[in-house]
């Protein structure tokens, strides 16, 4: 045989070989793919479904079956949220074989040696976080401080040992940053600390004159803050974001007539004023508000709708309110207009004209002219003025008229819910918010709402579980949606990893029910002491929260 024809057979023979096997690992791949799309797609079912440790093991098994580091990250991700450590660990072992080590690989890595109580580990990522030379891991590092782990004495242990061993950038913002992050840590000698350094550092900045005046409100030393307040205020005349921020300081001081002060010292505009009005009107100061409201009279020859709506308003906080009325009925038009007709109403029902209010909500609620918006916010309105009238079936009547014009919406809903709850009706309240749901599954305002009033009011904590979890997928840094989570943990007897969220809800925000959900589990748990601590700061934001007289009433504190 010719050597050429030799040759040919040869190659026939091995292609026909080759091509089976380029078959089967093409089917193979085939398949896989498949794999990874079913379980992808069951993942996503479990996670609008609120199970969040199912849509971990469905995401995990998709990133196992095909080689895709995004899988693995939002595996990863899923499992943190769900807590399940173990499965994230394996998903994140994952990801990094697939990926080169990013900033968002090693946050993950601290985050998931901060929730087992690695503290070397987690030094370690931190550390290579902050050590970053695109000045961005520094971001990483601090999120994953501040909301990454259960632990916050071990957080706040962590920032210390980073601060000392020099491994903060020497730059303003991560220094104001991680400042920040130990006073909402409740570290007060590392907030100190860190203070200290920050103005030795940074002398001029006004910045940083702000945020030691906050540290020094937050230890209880208001004197002092309103010192360096006071230093700031001449700066505060040229810029007008300082001058809103020190404004912000005297306000959280309960100083409110002198924050409007330093707002009077600008340039003034439509927000400056209704600013200053709204701080005068808290601090109660009569006097100066009506020296404003001269101001602005003096002002208002034109009929500019804008500022005839804020002389109203701020009639309406000097309960002037037979003024307020001539205010809001002189708005000549534009968008000011709609919100005038409603001010005005409730004007007439303070003036004790009810019946004129209600004709008068009737009127927007049938005014082809007005938006829906309007309208819709006219039965609201009318509402909530039944309910400060005590009268429960108009109240709800209301709501009948509102549903039947504007079925299935979901402001009008909400507040029938919110209605049927505060009535002790929760099958109702319940049957409202799932219509939302009906027509808006991811309405994370519903979700939560639905699934804490389950787990406040009944004994179904695992379908509250369930419809929290679906909230926290979609906004997983909420204060709310993380108290709520708290709290069903709390019904569940799971008091130690209530705590933990409870602690991080209150450290986001600084709410009297999230302060008095952190009482009642820390008296739960026989620590009696820091549980009043929380109820004394609940009590000084809101002393008739319902959920702070409820805590009080079931503890005996």
């Amino acid at each position: 045989m010719p050597v050429i024809l030799r040759s040919l057979l040869l190659l026939s023979f091995m292609v026909s070989l080759a091509l089976p096997a380029q078959a089967a690992k093409r089917a193979g791949a085939d398949t896989a793919e498949s794999a990874a799309l079913q379980n992808t797609l069951a993942g996503e079912f479990a996670l609008q479904a609120g199970q969040l440790k199912d849509a971990a093991r469905w995401y995990f098994e998709a990133a196992r079956a095909v080689d895709d580091a995004g899988l693995a990250e939002r595996a990863t991700r899923i499992a943190l949220l769900a807590n399940d450590d173990d499965r994230a660990a394996d998903a994140l072992k994952l990801w990094r074989q697939r990926a080169p080590r990013s900033l968002a690989m090693r946050a993950a890595e601290a985050t998931l040696s901060l929730r087992r109580d690695q503290a070397g580990p987690a030094r370690r990522e931190l550390e290579a976080l902050l050590r970053d030379k695109d000045d961005d891991g520094w971001r990483y590092a601090h999120v994953a401080l501040y909301g990454g782990g259960k632990n916050q004495k071990l957080a706040g242990r962590l920032l210390g040992e980073l601060v000392e061993a020099g491994a903060i950038p020497n730059q303003l913002q991560p220094w104001l940053a991680f400042g920040s992050l130990a006073q909402r840590l409740e570290q007060p000698q590392l907030a100190e600390t860190m203070i200290d350094q920050i103005v030795k550092r940074f002398p001029d900045e006004p910045r940083v004159a702000l945020l030691h005046a906050s540290q020094l409100r937050e230890a209880g030393k208001k004197d002092e803050a309103r010192r360096v307040l006071a230093g700031l205020e001449n700066a505060s005349r040229l810029v007008e974001e300082l001058r809103l921020n020190v404004a912000a300081e005297y306000d959280a001081l309960g100083d409110y007539t002198t924050a409007a002060g330093v707002l009077a010292r600008g340039p003034q505009d439509e927000q400056s004023y209704t600013l200053r009005a709204s701080l005068l009107a808290k601090a109660e100061d009569n006097a100066a508000l009506a020296k404003l409201y001269d101001e602005l009279r003096g002002e208002s020859v034109r009929p500019d709708p804008q500022r005839r709506l804020l002389l109203g308003q701020v009639a309406e906080f000097l309960k002037r309110h037979a003024e307020a009325l001539d205010w809001y009925r002189s708005v000549p038009g534009g968008p000011q207009r709609w919100i005038a007709r409603l001010r005005g109403a409730n004007v007439l029902h303070e003036l004790k004209r009810g019946t004129e209010a209600y004709d008068e909500l009737r009127k927007l609620q049938g005014d082809a002219t007005a938006d829906e918006d309007t309208r819709r916010d006219a039965y609201l309105l009318e509402a909530e003025l039944r309910h400060r009238d005590g009268d429960d079936a108009r109240e709800l009547d209301v709501f009948a008229r509102g549903l039947a014009a504007y079925p299935d919406d979901g402001a009008l809903l909400y507040s029938r819910a919110l209605a049927w709850e505060r009535r002790d009706d929760i099958a109702h309240a319940e049957a409202d918010f799932r219509k939302i749901l009906v027509a808006d599954p991811d309405n994370v305002n519903a979700l939560n709402a639905l699934g804490y009033t389950l787990a406040d009011r009944t004994t179904r904590y695992a379908e509250a579980l369930e419809l929290i979890a679906r909230a926290r997928a979609a906004e997983p840094d909420s204060a709310a949606i993380i108290d709520s989570y708290g709290w069903v943990l709390y019904r569940l007897g799971r008091n130690a990893e209530a705590l933990a969220e409870l602690r991080r809800a209150f450290t986001l925000q600084k709410d009297p029910e999230i302060a008095a959900h952190l009482g009642e589990v820390l008296w739960m748990s026989g620590n009696k002491e820091e549980a009043r601590k929380y109820f004394d700061e609940a009590r000084k934001l809101d002393p008739d929260n319902r959920s702070l007289k409820r805590a009080l009433e079931k503890t005996g504190a």
